[in-house]
C-alpha cells in the first residue's frame, strides 16, 4: 500500500472511531448501564418501555397475512444456519492451527440482549433472537473467510464491490504482481 493509501486509510479509521465516540455519546442518553454484566434501565424508563409493549394479541391480530405466511420461510432457514455454524466452526478448528492462523472467537458475534428490552412482547424477543444469532453466525462466518482469504489469496478484485471485510483494505491490488508478492508469502511458516 503506498504512503497515500496509507494515509486515508489512517483518515478512515480515525473517523471510524469518532463514529464510535458519537454514538456511545447518544447512547449514553437512553439511561441503561452494565452491572455485573447485566443490563440495567432507570425505573422510570423502565415503567415506560413497559408502557410501550404491545399485546401478544394485539401484535398478532395487526399482523399482515402475508408476513403471517412468510414466517415459516425465514424460520425454516434456522436449519442451514446452524449447519452453518457448525461446519465453520469445525472448520477453522482443524485448518486455522495449521495455517498459523488466530481462531475467531465465537462468542465475540453473538449478542442476546434484546430479550432485556420491556417494551417487546414475547414474539418481537423470538424475533431478535432469531436475528441476532442469524446475523452474528453470518458475520462469524465471513470473518473465518475473511481470514482464510487473507492467508490464501490477499488479493483485490478488479470490479468494486458492495462490501468488503476489513482485512480487504490491505489486500494486493488487482494486476499488481509485486504487491501481492509482499503481502502473500507461500513459504511462510504454517
Amino acid at each position: 500500500m503506498d504512503d497515500k493509501a496509507a494515509t486515508i486509510l489512517d483518515r478512515i479509521r480515525a473517523l471510524e472511531l469518532e463514529l464510535e465516540a458519537e454514538l456511545a455519546q447518544k447512547r449514553a442518553g437512553l439511561r441503561f448501564g452494565l452491572e455485573r454484566g447485566r443490563i440495567r434501565f432507570e425505573e422510570e424508563v423502565l415503567r415506560r418501555h413497559r408502557e410501550m409493549r404491545t399485546h401478544v394479541l394485539t401484535y398478532i391480530s395487526r399482523a399482515h397475512p402475508l408476513v403471517v405466511l412468510t414466517a415459516p420461510v425465514i424460520y425454516g432457514l434456522i436449519v442451514p444456519i446452524v449447519l452453518l455454524d457448525v461446519c465453520v466452526t469445525i472448520y477453522q478448528w482443524i485448518c486455522f492451527p495449521v495455517y498459523g492462523l488466530e481462531k475467531v472467537r465465537r462468542r465475540d458475534y453473538l449478542s442476546f440482549d434484546r430479550n432485556h428490552l420491556a417494551y417487546l412482547n414475547i414474539i418481537e424477543k423470538l424475533n431478535c433472537a432469531y436475528c441476532s444469532y442469524a446475523n452474528g453466525i453470518f458475520a462469524y462466518a465471513s470473518e473465518v473467510a475473511a481470514r482464510t482469504e487473507r492467508y490464501w489469496c490477499p488479493i483485490k478484485h478488479a470490479k468494486r464491490l458492495a462490501a468488503t471485510h476489513m482485512h480487504y483494505r490491505e489486500f494486493a491490488e488487482f494486476g499488481d504482481p509485486d504487491g501481492f508478492r509482499t503481502v502473500y508469502d507461500p513459504d511462510r511458516p504454517a
